[in-house]
């Protein structure tokens, strides 16, 4: 099979799972929720984790609430100088059956931004506070469904950021002696 073929294929496919995935939001619960999740993940969520942090651990919370910053801080950059090289359109914008049931952050698709974030974030949060894992894991996973559902990304662009998040989330954690998810 030629390779031009095989990616009509993958896009295809790719095609497929957003405008399924997206069909799932005529239901106004299912929209709801993937939307305030969406909206969570802009930030608001993580904001308010760092400062809980901070309220309910002191300095261990301002340690954890800052290596929490510097790491979204090098995500953001990260993610924004990836869209920029890569320039890839939305799923809504490549495919009119694909409706964007929220508006989207910004021009391009690849790669996830909140993807990123939120598996960065809640690695690194997890790392310092173990016990977080039941709040941060389901709302990581929410975030990543999330933008699929809301027509905003292709699946490939939550795995990349996932992959992303994870290897700047492990890097962020190299570079903090003593902080570990393995410890």
């Amino acid at each position: 099979m030629s390779r031009p073929l095989q990616r009509s294929r993958l896009v295809d496919a790719e095609n497929g799972w957003c405008l399924r995935a997206n069909r799932v939001c005529a239901c106004i619960g299912v929209l709801r929720y993937f939307a305030a999740v969406s909206r969570l993940g802009d930030g608001a969520f993580w904001y308010a984790l760092m400062g809980t942090l901070v309220v309910v651990d002191g300095m261990a919370g301002l340690r954890a609430s800052l290596h929490l910053a510097a790491t979204g801080l090098v995500a953001l950059v990260l993610y924004k100088l990836l869209k920029r090289w890569t320039r890839r359109p939305r799923p809504f914008a490549s495919d009119v059956r694909i409706q964007a049931w929220v508006a989207p952050l910004d021009e391009f698709s690849f790669p996830s931004g909140h993807t990123l974030h939120a598996v960065a974030f809640s690695l690194v949060a997890m790392a310092h506070y173990p016990a977080l894992a039941w709040l941060l894991v389901p709302f990581t996973a929410s975030v990543a469904a999330s933008r699929v559902v809301l027509g905003l990304h292709y699946p490939s662009d939550v795995l990349a950021a996932t992959a992303i998040g994870s290897a700047l989330a492990a890097l962020a954690l190299w570079l903090v002696p003593g902080v570990s998810l393995f410890a």
